[in-house]
């Protein structure tokens, strides 16, 4: 299991987070990772302690993917996230939420903030996760957020045995066109957020 505040700690940021899944990236040419994807029992406390170490500050949201195919089961989720950027990665807190354990099983008992997934921005999801499911790894989950006119397509896949942490495939849309948000977009609602006392706003 790997824990935030341990990259965080490394003498060098960049080259810890450069490590993880290293050997499974280089043989499937995986792009540039993009996100962490840290598992908490509560956002907008971890928000809060990642901004004093001066992350941030965070975007926070509540909500339901539009889709969210688990396991190849149609189902439903609702959960709260939080994002912001460190040194080029995009940090993205994720409370357990309900309706899945996918990310419940991740809660660490001490509270720590677990790096359950390593996100990769792609414009194609579905071409990328077959190439993994061709060699085995399985489509753990397969969803869709919407929040108009923005459109998110992501996929989660089943690499944890042989990755040691779960890959997502990722892709942004605006009006239907992949893109690539600028990570001051994420800071300036953030901040927004904060002016305004409302510290999550729901999608």
């Amino acid at each position: 299991m790997v824990f935030f505040n341990d990259l965080l700690e490394a003498d060098n940021f960049t080259l810890a987070v450069s490590r993880l899944a290293k050997d499974f990236r280089d043989r499937y040419e995986l792009p540039p990772i993009h996100q962490l994807g840290i598992v908490v029992p509560d956002v907008e406390a971890a928000a809060a302690e990642l901004e004093a170490k001066g992350i941030g500050p965070f975007f926070i949201a509540s909500g339901s993917p539009v889709f969210w195919n688990e396991r190849r089961h149609l189902g439903q989720f609702k959960g709260k996230m939080g994002i912001a950027y460190h040194k080029g990665f995009e940090v993205e807190l994720l409370e357990p939420g309900v309706g899945s354990n996918f990310y419940k099983a991740c809660v660490d008992q001490d509270c720590r903030m677990v790096v359950q997934h390593l996100g990769f921005l792609v414009k194609d999801v579905d071409g990328w996760a077959a190439r993994l499911e061709k060699d085995g790894y399985p489509t753990w989950i397969r969803g869709t957020l919407k929040a108009f006119p923005n459109t998110t397509e992501f996929a989660y896949m089943d690499t944890v045995a042989e990755a040691g942490i779960v890959i997502e495939f990722i892709c942004w849309k605006l009006m239907g066109i992949p893109i690539k948000v600028p990570q001051a977009v994420f800071h300036a609602i953030g901040h927004v957020e904060k002016a305004i006392g409302i510290r999550c706003l729901p999608l």
